[in-house]
């Protein structure tokens, strides 16, 4: 097979390009920040810490929102419907 008869979608070898080197800005922004908060005083165990958490709230919040959804189906109500009686702000 040809080349191009490999890249995903017919992507353009200038598409994959552009795509790398935008990867590779990214990286690089993110190598940054890191050596920011480092330089602010934070350690890498702790900023591991905190993305741990975070993705631990935020499957916890998940699965609230998918029971919420599926109570409101049982009752034919909306989510939304269902805040105020939970003491929820919209926000939440």
């Amino acid at each position: 097979p040809s080349p191009r008869s490999c890249q995903p979608n017919g992507a353009s070898e200038e598409t994959l390009q552009y795509e790398i080197k935008e990867l590779k800005e990214k990286d690089l922004a993110l190598d940054q920040e890191i050596a920011q908060l480092l330089s602010e005083g934070y350690s890498l165990e702790e900023l591991e810490k905190h993305i741990s958490l975070l993705h631990e709230y935020n499957d916890i919040k998940d699965a609230g929102q998918m029971l919420l959804g599926k109570l409101a189906v049982i009752r034919g109500v909306t989510t939304k419907q269902l805040y105020p009686e939970y003491d929820l702000e919209l926000s939440d």
